[in-house]
This record gives structure tokens, C-alpha cells and sequence, in this order.
């Protein structure tokens, strides 16, 4: 088939056909023309494992094109697998226009030889016409073999625009275009670099006037969605998709106010307040860019849990009831964020919250306590939650006793649960921590008189009383 039945007349130019297709097809068949038999040819041609297609590939018109086709691939093959890049340009060109259909890997390969002549060039209008021909490289491999799976449509535009961007940056729009429809075929499997340009062509629309500063929202939560379904479920890509996500959250920082999140969702809300994907946006939005102490926060995660309770909208209202100083509510939507949770270290993290207002806020140190040593059960190796406990009975000491004695043993008792945090978490900060609290409360133990008088000498175990009922070792100061 000649050249002209698959290209433009723009691409046929000069400098892709630098020699004529004759004088190659000549050159070709002199060197290799005792090799291969027109039977041979045609033996190859028969050859469904080759081209993996429905119907055989195109080979050319005629016996004599399907010979030249043949010894074309060999060469260039050839050449490539000796690392010839220059050598096998010649031969791949043959194949690329006379056989396109041929074999996947005229496409995946032409890649590279298309980019190789591009470094090449100097003339400025040359090296253009040679991006013109990658990008019909692409197109075609989209015609010929986007049945399969490696060359969909999706994922070969998305490497299209990527070379695009490389090679015309100032292309905004037909790169922006080209993305956008790769992430629309592709879905969560849309490549991290497509992404990652898709977002930095859609930022220089809206810098120039094209595009509204709000499309740049939607498309961050969607794309964002994206990145982190890969990171969750393709652990191996985490090093393509870590340094877009990076990227791609500082380009859009500067876009990232509340009140553009609110301008933008606000209306949206108001309109359809029970639309749970539109809830899920605006929940996720407003969470990733510290929005949260907007009403517009409260009423989509209100609503949100309401239709479709999760352990995160739990705790989103959990929160959001703390800062409003609601503690008990708080302490409720906990409560069913550790019931919803399935992760040990999110229920320790849930039950450690509750713990703490618990303790601070409402003063029941024995429910306190029991969300503390809940919280341990899931994570013993975890000393936070002994350091909490030692506070809360330093607190209490002076008011579960009645003399100098009662009034310094639950000193002891907390001593006790920051040794115990100190043993469990090698973390240096608890160690840390731990040991400051040791030195403190040390201090508070009864005097030698004290534990004298009282009938005691270091060493005794002594049983503390009130909310505490612990067993502890007499100390004294």
C-alpha cells in the first residue's frame, strides 16, 4: 500500500522521505532478498500469534510488497536489538508505511526513533514536522490496534499528550483537550503524568481567561480521587503517582481558599442538599484545605452521615461537635466512628479522643479511663494511653483523701502508669514524656514522716482507694 493511503500530504514531507521508497525497497531487497521465499512470506503472514488481531494484517497489496514487508521488520529488529537506532530508522520507515498493521511494536518503537530524528534536527521547521509525525504515530496506533487492551485509547492519548507537552508546551489548549478525554476513557487508571499535565494546562486556561477559577476545584477533587484510589490499590505506581500528587496539591494551593470552596459549593448545596456524591465533594473538599469551622462544613457532613453514615463522617461530626463544645455529642459520634471503623489504629486514635474530653472537658475520670484502656487493647505498644491515666489520678489525688497520707498516694498509682508507658512505646517522645511525668509527680509522695506515722515503710503494697482501686509499692519522698 502506498504511503499516501495512510498520511497526509503535510506529513509527506521531504524530510520523512528523505530517500524514495523505491530506492529503499531496492536497497532492502538486495541485501536480504536470498533470505525469504515468497512461501516463507506468506507463512509469516499466516501467523495469528504475531499480530494477535481478528483479521491478518495488512502486508501490502501484492506477494512482492507482503516479501518486502517481511524482510523490512527483520532488518529493522535487527538493527534495535543491537542497540542501532539509526540504522534501524530506515527499514522501521518502510514498515510504518507499507505494513502499519503489521506488529504493535512498529508503534511502541517508533516512538523512540520519531524522538531520536526530533534531537537530531536543527532547523526549527523541521523538528515541528517531526512532532507532526509522532503525533499521527499515536492516532494511527489508536486505529490499527486500539482493540487492545495496551494500546486503549485512553491510555495511548494520555501518553500522546505527554509527549506533546514535552515537545509544544505552549499547546495549552489541545493538550488540555487531549488529557481531559484520557482521563474520561481511563478512569482511575488514568497515568500520573497525564494527571499531572491535565492540571497545569487547565491552570494556564484560567490563568489566560479560557476557563473559570471554579472547573480548577472540581477537577483537583477529581483528579485527587484518582491518585489516591492508585496509591490505596496500586502500591507498585506509588513512585509515579506520590510525586504528581505533590505536585499537583502546591499548583493548586494558591486556588485552595474557603471562600472559593464555598462559592463554588455553597450554591450547589443549597440546591440539592441530599445529593450524597455532591456531599462527598464538598465533605472531602472542605476537610483537605481546613474549611472545617464553616457552615457549610457542618450541614454537608450533617447530612452526609444522616445518608450514608460512615466512620469518617462520624468523626467529621464528632469534631466538628468538640469545637462547638458540644462534648457529649462528640463523645456519641465517636462512639460510632470506632463501632464503623475497621482499622485498629483508627479506633485507638476515636477512643483516644473520647478519653481525652472525657477527662478534660467532662471529669469522669473512671469512663475516661475505660476509653484509654480500650484504646490499649488496639494498640499495646501504644504508652499514650498510660500517660493519660497517670494524669488523670495525679488530678485526683488530693481529692480522693482525707490526711496527708490518702491525700499523696494516688501519687504512686500515676507514677505507676507513666513507668508503664515508658516500658510499652519505644516512641522518644512518649520516653520523653514519660520520664518528666516520673520526676514531677516523685515529688508529690508523703514524706518519710508521713509513711511512718501512717504505719508504712517503702516496699508495702498499698491498696488506693477511691475511683483508682489500684494495688501500688509504698514510696516516700
Amino acid at each position: 500500500m502506498k504511503a499516501t493511503r495512510f498520511f497526509s500530504a503535510v506529513i509527506m514531507l521531504s524530510l520523512f522521505l528523505a530517500c524514495s521508497l523505491s530506492a529503499k525497497v531496492s536497497a532492502t531487497s538486495d541485501m536480504h532478498m536470498e533470505a525469504h521465499s515468497l512461501n516463507e512470506a506468506n507463512d509469516y503472514l499466516a501467523d495469528a500469534s504475531l499480530n494477535n488481531m481478528s483479521t491478518p494484517p495488512r502486508y501490502g497489496e501484492t506477494p512482492e510488497d507482503s516479501i518486502l514487508c517481511v524482510r523490512n521488520i527483520s532488518l529493522y529488529q535487527e538493527y534495535w536489538n543491537q542497540g542501532n537506532r539509526k540504522l534501524a530508522f530506515e527499514p522501521w520507515r518502510e514498515v510504518f508505511f507499507n505494513c502499519p498493521q503489521a506488529s504493535l511494536n512498529t508503534f511502541i518503537r517508533g516512538v523512540h526513533l520519531i524522538k531520536m530524528k526530533y534531537s537530531e534536527e536543527t532547523d526549527p521547521i523541521r523538528r515541528d514536522a517531526w512532532v507532526d509525525t509522532l503525533m499521527l504515530l499515536y492516532d494511527k496506533r489508536i486505529e490499527y490496534f486500539g482493540h487492545m487492551p495496551q494500546s486503549r485509547k485512553g491510555a495511548v492519548l494520555g501518553r500522546k499528550a505527554v509527549d506533546l507537552y514535552q515537545l509544544r508546551p505552549n499547546n495549552v489548549q489541545e493538550i488540555f483537550d487531549m488529557t481531559a478525554r484520557s482521563i474520561e476513557l481511563e478512569g482511575d487508571n488514568t497515568q500520573a503524568d497525564a494527571l499531572l499535565i491535565h492540571m497545569q494546562s487547565l491552570i494556564r486556561l484560567v490563568e489566560a481567561g479560557v476557563k473559570d477559577e471554579a472547573e480548577i476545584l472540581d477537577t483537583y477533587d477529581r483528579i485527587m480521587n484518582i491518585i489516591d484510589y492508585n496509591l490505596e490499590h496500586n502500591p507498585g505506581e506509588a513512585r509515579l503517582y506520590e510525586p504528581a500528587k505533590s505536585n499537583i496539591e502546591i499548583m493548586f494551593d494558591p486556588f485552595a481558599t474557603c471562600d472559593n470552596i464555598k462559592a463554588l459549593y455553597g450554591p450547589r448545596f443549597k440546591n440539592n442538599p441530599e445529593n450524597i456524591e455532591l456531599l462527598e465533594k464538598v465533605t472531602s473538599m472542605l476537610n483537605k484545605q481546613g474549611c472545617t469551622d464553616t457552615e457549610l462544613f457542618y450541614k454537608a457532613t450533617l447530612n452526609l452521615h444522616r445518608l450514608k453514615p460512615t466512620a469518617q463522617s462520624a468523626f467529621l461530626m464528632a469534631r466538628m461537635e468538640r469545637d462547638a463544645q458540644n462534648f457529649n455529642e462528640a463523645i456519641r459520634y465517636y462512639g460510632q466512628a470506632v463501632d464503623l471503623y475497621e482499622k485498629s489504629e483508627d479506633k485507638f486514635t476515636a477512643l483516644m479522643l473520647m478519653a481525652d474530653i472525657t477527662y478534660r472537658q467532662l471529669r469522669q475520670f473512671p469512663q475516661a479511663r475505660t476509653y484509654a484502656l480500650r484504646a490499649a487493647n488496639h494498640d499495646p505498644n501504644n504508652g499514650r494511653p498510660y500517660l493519660l491515666i497517670g494524669e488523670m489520678y495525679a488530678a485526683s489525688a488530693s481529692q480522693c483523701g482525707d490526711n496527708d497520707l490518702t491525700r499523696t498516694v494516688a501519687y504512686w498509682a500515676a507514677v505507676d502508669k507513666f513507668v508503664q508507658a515508658r516500658n510499652v512505646d519505644q516512641d522518644p517522645l512518649v520516653q520523653e514524656r514519660a520520664t518528666q511525668l516520673i520526676n514531677t509527680y516523685r515529688q508529690h509522695y508523703p514524706s518519710r514522716e508521713v509513711t511512718f506515722f501512717y504505719g508504712l515503710d517503702d516496699g508495702d503494697t498499698y491498696r488506693v482507694e477511691c475511683w483508682i482501686n489500684e494495688t501500688t509499692t509504698v514510696r516516700s519522698r
